[in-house]
Formats: C-alpha cells, sequence, structure tokens
C-alpha cells in the first residue's frame, strides 16, 4: 500500500462527514423540518413500548408479594386517601373565600389549570440535553409551553408536542427560565437552569433579588404567576446564601433542587380549563 492511497483511506471519513454537512447546509428549512418531525415520529413507537415492558415487569414484581405485605400497603393508601379527602375540602374552602376576595377587591381572575398525568418513557441527561419525553402528545390536547409539575414542585415546560409523545424541558436546563419569587416575598427574580450530570444533586440560579431582601437563609424559591405559565406558589428549590453580582446592583445564588427529579416516573402537564 503506497503512502498516498493510505493517507486518502485515513482522511476518507472526513472528507465525506465535509460532504453530507454541505449537502445538509442547503437542504431548505422546511424539508429538514419535515425530516425532524418524522424521525420523531418514527421513534416515539420503540420509546413508548420500552417504557409499557418496563411498567409490565414492575406489575410481575409486585404480583410477587406476599398477601400480607399487599394488605398492609392498601391500609397505609386508605389512610392517605382520607387525609386527602380531608385537605381537598379544605382547599375547597380557601378557593371559595379566594373567589369572594377577588370579586370584593375587583382583583383579575386568575387562570385555572387542570392536570394531565402522563408517564415517563425517556430521559436526556447529559452535557447537551436536560430533557424527557413523556407519553402523551397531541392525542391529549398536550400544547407547546405548558408547565410540567410533580407532587415535589416545577418539572418544566412542554417545548415539542408529536402525536403520541411530548418532550419536557427540565428545569435544570439552561434554556429554561422562568419568573419565580420568594416565599414571603412578592418581588419578583429570575430563575434559570444548570446542567446536572449524572450523580449530582440538581441545581439551578437566581438572579436579579434586590439587595434590601431580608428573609432569613436558607430561602424557599417559589413560582410566580408573571411567566403566565405556572401558578403562583408552587414549590422550585432553596438556597441557602444569596451573594452580590458583579456590579452589586442585585444578589444571585444557588439553587437546591429535588433530587426526585433525577428519577421521576409520572408527571403531571398544566393546561388551562378553557382550552
Amino acid at each position: 500500500m503506497t503512502k498516498k492511497h493510505y493517507s486518502w483511506i485515513r482522511w476518507r471519513p472526513l472528507v465525506f462527514l465535509g460532504i453530507f454537512l454541505l449537502l445538509w447546509g442547503l437542504v431548505p428549512p422546511i424539508i429538514k423540518g419535515v425530516l425532524r418531525l418524522s424521525f420523531n415520529e418514527i421513534q416515539a413507537p420503540l420509546w413508548v413500548a420500552t417504557a409499557a415492558v418496563q411498567d409490565l415487569q414492575k406489575y410481575w414484581g409486585f404480583r410477587m408479594h406476599s398477601k400480607q405485605s399487599l394488605i398492609e400497603s392498601c391500609l397505609e393508601l386508605s389512610r392517605r386517601n382520607a387525609y386527602l379527602e380531608l385537605k381537598i375540602q379544605e382547599q375547597a374552602g380557601l378557593a371559595q373565600e379566594n373567589k369572594a376576595l377577588e370579586s370584593l377587591l375587583k382583583l383579575p381572575e386568575q387562570h385555572d389549570y387542570y392536570y394531565e398525568v402522563a408517564r415517563v418513557c425517556r430521559r436526556d441527561m447529559g452535557t447537551w440535553w436536560n430533557r424527557m419525553i413523556i407519553r402523551k402528545g397531541r392525542n391529549y390536547g398536550i400544547t407547546e409551553g405548558a408547565g410540567v409539575v410533580y407532587s415535589g414542585g416545577v418539572v418544566g415546560k412542554i417545548t415539542q408536542v408529536n402525536a403520541t409523545t411530548a418532550v419536557v424541558e427540565l428545569i435544570t436546563s439552561p434554556l429554561f427560565r422562568m419568573a419565580a419569587h420568594f416565599d414571603g416575598d412578592q418581588r419578583p427574580v429570575c430563575y434559570q437552569g444548570k446542567i446536572t450530570q449524572s450523580f449530582q444533586v440538581p441545581q439551578g440560579g437566581v438572579r436579579d433579588v434586590p439587595t434590601d431582601c431580608e428573609l432569613k437563609e436558607p430561602l424557599t424559591l417559589v413560582s410566580s404567576a408573571l411567566g403566565g405559565i405556572f401558578p403562583d406558589g408552587i414549590f422550585i428549590g432553596t438556597i441557602q446564601t444569596l451573594e452580590a453580582d458583579k456590579d452589586g446592583l442585585f444578589l444571585n445564588g444557588r439553587v437546591e433542587l429535588n433530587r426526585a427529579l433525577l428519577s421521576l416516573k409520572e408527571v403531571a402537564v398544566l393546561l388551562p380549563l378553557n382550552s
């Protein structure tokens, strides 16, 4: 084998890659969008099938439990259901009181949401992506920009909707931003996600905090209705300390998120009642 031929073999993959990227750059954006959506729709059934097999495995695993353990679990669930029923009644009373105060003070009505529960079928957690894919899409009325929550607080928002699946941009993604405020201080601040690697504590950042904030640390960060995506008061995370930014005009800090974000199996999408 001659030296010239060996050099061609070594550089041939890069040459082909360069030609492919050049041709791809000449493809019209409309065709690129159609190909991307088609690729996602082809992959979606495989993701859903894999998640369904995992659910089936868990089901047969539960079938192996003894009757005594199942009876104890049912008793614990009945206790929790009774507690939650009392909370629902209390929430209904608070909602009526809230509406009465709104009408008395002539305040604008807040948006009402309903929760569309969806199972998680895939996660992309790494340097490039911080997102998850849920097993509901346009077939259940999911829309882009809708907020996603779970029992522990904010999860993220919908960034792409397919026929039977939807992509959720997680709260840990640097592309995710939202309006927030501290519990006990209604002044708005800005939250932004930070990349979270595997086995690390999920985290984000808060900025534009007024320097005269007098709340005691640790601070609790919750959602603000000013963003129009989430209702007011949904838990985001906690801040241990606040520091002045480079200009000294505002404070910023690191937000510690719930570890459960890395292992969620089920989430709820917030959809307006009038949709």
